[in-house]
């Protein structure tokens, strides 16, 4: 295989190991263009089913989905050779989750959840466009640079994780707090985000040429899917704030 999959990158089911260990197989093997079909697949299962629960404002869902998502993240991992089922379950339960998180936003804010769609789509569709054309090169400093940045990102979510455990929590994550530190904060959180999707790109493409098996497209399918869903939400919960200093 190529250098850049011993590459960093903050996605947790794209980094380093992922596709070390993978049979070889002179057939079946792992295409760009299947993986955009199973991309695409995976985005529109998740699409319906956070459309049923945001249509009903079902929030009753958004606890089993995403703790039934994080476990079948953790199979999918783990059992990559899995991922052609466990990914279009981790669709359908994420989509749940979100449909259910959108309804919330929708209610203090309308049409928060249409201009999260729309935006998290350009930022990938303008992303994918700037690595395409190598307007953004993944180079190894920039690799370790959003690494590093998005690892610091999980320690504050972690810390802030553990403070509500006490019954507070920080005040940069509260989507109520229209401060320019926690706004400033949620830019540099999708930013990140948006800036991970390159590191997923070059992963996909790197393990195309490499000849891993062909459930892989599945699997890089779903590495998408995690960063897409990450940006989504933060995009969420930037928008809110910024609606909330209107106000």
């Amino acid at each position: 295989m190529r250098g850049h999959l011993t590459m960093r990158t903050g996605n947790p089911a794209l980094n380093k190991n992922t596709f070390k260990g993978l049979a070889d197989t002179n057939d079946q093997l792992m295409t760009i263009d299947g993986t955009i079909n199973k991309t695409s697949i995976a985005l529109i299962i998740l699409l319906f089913s956070a459309y049923y629960t945001f249509s009903t404002s079902n929030t009753n869902f958004i606890m089993v989905g995403f703790i039934g998502g994080l476990i079948t993240a953790l199979v999918t991992i783990f059992k990559k050779e899995w991922s052609p089922i466990t990914v279009p379950i981790y669709a359908i339960l994420e989509g749940l989750a979100l449909g259910g998180i959108s309804a919330i936003y929708e209610h203090m804010y309308t049409g928060i959840a249409q201009q999260a769609i729309f935006l998290t789509m350009g930022i990938f569709g303008s992303l994918l466009f700037a690595y395409k054309t190598k307007i953004i090169k993944p180079t190894e400093n920039f690799k370790l640079g959003i690494f590093a940045a998005t690892a610091g990102i999980g320690v504050v979510y972690l810390i802030s994780f553990i403070m509500r455990l006490f019954g507070s929590g920080l005040s940069i994550m509260n989507i109520e707090n229209a401060s320019m530190m926690s706004i400033g904060f949620s830019l540099f959180v999708v930013i990140i985000a948006s800036l991970n999707l390159v590191l997923d790109f070059d992963f996909i493409e790197e393990a195309s040429e490499a000849g891993v098996p062909k459930y892989m497209e599945w699997y890089a399918a779903f590495g998408l899917l995690v960063t897409l869903i990450w940006l989504y939400l933060e995009i969420l919960r930037l928008l809110a704030k910024l609606q909330s200093r209107r106000n």
